[in-house]
């Protein structure tokens, strides 16, 4: 088989490496840059948030994950940057190492050992997951995305933009004077009823507002000028209204915490006092290196759990190498982790915004990326105007999106063995997180898989005059015992059996081992057994036809040996 080298080398030519960079998709490429540009600064400052880092780091990780894992990354429509399921282990890690700096190391070194990884080709795991669990998967991120960011959408900005947990910790939540952080605020849906119960009402009319603009322009004018995304005309119109309230009435002048806040870099020194690098005097601690290997591994099933979920939504339906993404992201993590970022993923909310908006090829990522970088350098006082609630309006209805009614009747037409894993799948990811629903899903799925491998038929009764012929499947395994011995004890007594292994690639021990009882059991009811290229029972079939012919001898009168040739019978 020819080796995919493209998989893990980088292009050996500039021709080669400059069709990746073709500008042809680039007035699809550019709006959907932007509308993920925008989605992706809130995340990562709140994913920084909620992890115990300074805010600048989530942003460090967007750019990188934009600019450098785009530009190795063969995958055209996959976002990187910093992500909710590492939020609770990197701010473990924190803790554990003492010291942000510390924990930068990790990241570093959680970095080489993902470029291992892809250089071993560990990143087919994630083809083994099941579509049905993909599926849900994203389902699940769409649900997940509707109850966190509906609260925002009201104004009540208690918890930190980027959250996916469904038990919420105090780090979580913002630092709003009007929001009760006692009693309640510990679950996804306290959070969701207080928001009911604390919305402000002229937030919410801009976010209101927001989804009007996106599905009114998707569905007339969207329709002709295919280019501009709705997401963004929503941006536009929702960041006029927060301005404007404040010429109509100071009073309804949005306050910081429910617009997007990115810090400003006007100088290196700025820039230096908001960041940090690594201490690599850490390297002679022990966890330095568990929280590296942590990171990696998880860090390494997120993404490629991401890349499976975002190649099925793609609609040219192209395929990511997988071992190459592993080692882009882990060129990524150990660039982040040198210059003061938390570490990276692929990540599915990003990367479902850049498909929504259009985006055609992986140029999309990297523009994104670059305007995070010129956002921090010239362009935060902007930036900065743009209410959440408006943001959160584009992530609802990418929520939507993922979590229509139409995936689950499309799934459900496709049978309870697909529908129950997918529902399940859901319920376990919205109530714990991503990779523990993964696992449960994964879980269900094998129970359904297992059942119907033990109800496929391995093996088959024929009768060919006074023969009864037990041909025997391609495949046999300890699960199929079961049916085996059924099959065998159903067999009439005095009867010609031949058991055909013909057709058989693999027979595993246990069925062989049901094989051999019979043959050895098999006079007892005057059965009189062949067997026919069975895999690994050469050697009974060369003593059974010894035992049969000395038999005959015996009958005939003569009990002298009587000369056999080896091989099957």
């Amino acid at each position: 088989m020819k080796k995919n080298t493209q998989d893990l080398v980088l292009p050996s030519n500039f021709g080669q490496f400059a069709k990746e960079f073709t500008l042809r998709y680039l007035k699809y490429d550019l709006p959907a840059s932007l509308a993920v540009f925008l989605v992706a600064v809130p995340l990562c400052l709140g994913i920084a948030h909620a992890s115990g880092t300074p805010l600048l780091s989530g942003l460090i990780t967007g750019i990188v994950g934009g600019i450098i894992v785009g530009a190795l990354s063969k995958s055209p429509l996959s976002v990187s940057g910093p992500a909710a399921g590492l939020t609770a282990i990197v701010a473990a890690a924190a803790m554990q190492l003492k010291s942000f700096e510390a924990l930068l190391v990790a990241v570093v070194l959680a970095g080489l050992m993902q470029i291992g990884m892809g250089l071993l080709k560990a990143g087919a795991i994630g083809k083994y997951i099941p579509a049905s669990v993909i599926k849900g998967m994203l389902a699940a991120i769409g649900i997940i995305l509707i109850l966190k960011q509906l609260p925002h959408l009201m104004g009540y900005d208690a918890e930190v933009q980027g959250s996916e947990k469904f038990q919420v910790n105090p780090t979580d939540f913002e630092n709003v004077p009007h929001v009760d952080h006692g009693h309640g605020n510990n679950t996804t849906f306290t959070v969701l009823i207080d928001a009911f119960t604390n919305y402000q009402t002229e937030i919410l009319l801009i976010g209101l507002a927001s989804l009007l603009i996106i599905v009114f322009w998707d569905k007339t004018f969207g329709k002709r000028f295919k280019l501009i995304p709705s997401s963004l005309i929503a941006v536009i119109g929702g960041t006029l209204m927060a301005v404007a309230y404040s010429f109509v009435n100071p009073s309804l002048k949005l306050g910081v915490t429910h617009l997007v806040q990115v810090p400003a870099i006007n100088s290196w020194s700025d820039f230096v006092a908001q960041s940090a690098f690594p201490m690599w005097s850490a390297l002679s601690n022990p966890q330095v290196y568990i929280s590296a290997l942590t990171i990696a591994l998880v860090a390494s099933i997120e993404t490629l759990l991401s890349i499976e979920a975002i190649d099925k939504l793609d609609p040219q339906k192209r395929r990511t190498p997988v071992n190459r993404e592993l080692v882009a992201q882990g060129v990524g993590n150990s660039v982040s982790g040198l210059i003061g970022g938390i570490p990276m993923t692929s990540v599915i909310v990003r990367s479902s915004v850049n498909l929504v908006a259009g985006g055609r090829t992986k140029l999309s990522a990297i523009l994104h990326g670059s305007f995070i970088l010129i956002a921090i350098l010239l362009a935060s006082p902007i930036i900065n105007l743009i209410p959440l609630a408006t943001l959160s309006a584009v992530l609802i209805m990418t929520g939507f999106k993922l979590a229509s009614p139409k995936v689950f009747k499309s799934i459900y037409k496709q049978g309870l063995d697909q529908f129950i894993p997918f529902l399940i799948t859901i319920v376990a990811i919205v109530l714990t997180d991503l990779l523990i629903g993964v696992l449960v899903g994964v879980a269900v799925s094998a129970v359904f898989i297992l059942r119907n491998h033990y109800k496929t038929p391995v093996v088959r009764v024929t009768e060919q005059g006074a023969i009864k012929q037990v041909e025997l499947g391609e495949n046999l395994t300890f699960l199929n015992k079961t049916q085996v011995i059924h099959v065998l004890e159903g067999l009439p007594a005095r009867s010609h059996v031949v058991i055909d292994g013909s057709r058989s690639l693999y027979i595993d021990h246990d069925i062989r081992e049901v094989l051999e009882d019979f043959i050895v059991n098999a006079t007892e009811r005057e059965i009189r057994v062949e067997s026919i290229r069975v895999p690994g029972m050469e050697h009974t079939s060369q003593g059974l036809a010894n035992f049969y012919r000395k038999l005959e001898a015996q009958a005939s009168g003569d009990a002298s040996p009587v000369p056999v040739e080896a091989g099957a019978h």
